[in-house]
């Protein structure tokens, strides 16, 4: 069964946080969701590139890249290895590149746009703390759905009705 926001927010209105509509669905994968795993970094995807080559067991890595929209913070490569790696999906508050590659992946992407050019790595960046943009902190271990409605957080797992 396909997840969908409208539905999970018409079912749990009282459990869902809701972001703001600044993300544009980019992966092979259009409706995706599961626990939060937090990275906070600023033009460097060092820990992106950590975290995407461990087993992801269906959670969704969300990255806040500050919004930089100067370089990606993912490409196709690192995409391909979180779909093998079984993440659900990411989330990034920053720009990505190749989305016709990643659209064929088998992942769940969003971010706020696209640019050719990558990110410098110089491994810095934080792995598990809150982060907050569009209106929403992120916790890790919470959880997110997102599809091409939006991206919505609750604390607990929601059932599709």
């Amino acid at each position: 069964m396909q997840i969908l926001t409208p539905d999970l927010c018409d079912a749990h209105p009282e459990s869902v946080r809701i972001v703001e509509p600044i993300f544009t669905n980019y992966g092979g994968k259009v409706a995706f969701g599961g626990p939060i795993v937090t990275i906070k970094c600023h033009e460097d995807n060092s820990v992106v590139k950590e975290q995407v080559g461990t087993s992801g067991n269906g959670r969704v890595l969300v990255v806040d890249g500050g919004g930089s929209l100067r370089c990606a913070l993912l490409g196709d490569m690192l995409a391909e290895k979180a779909a093998v790696n079984g993440w659900a999906g990411l989330i990034i508050y920053g720009c990505i590149r190749d989305v016709d590659e990643i659209g064929k992946t088998d992942l769940g992407v969003q971010a706020l746009r696209t640019i050719p050019i990558k990110s410098n790595r110089q491994g810095r960046g934080d792995l598990d703390i809150p982060v907050s943009f569009g209106g929403v902190t992120f916790l890790p271990g919470e959880f997110v759905y997102a599809d091409n409605n939006g991206v919505i957080v609750s604390q607990k797992a929601l059932e599709m009705p």
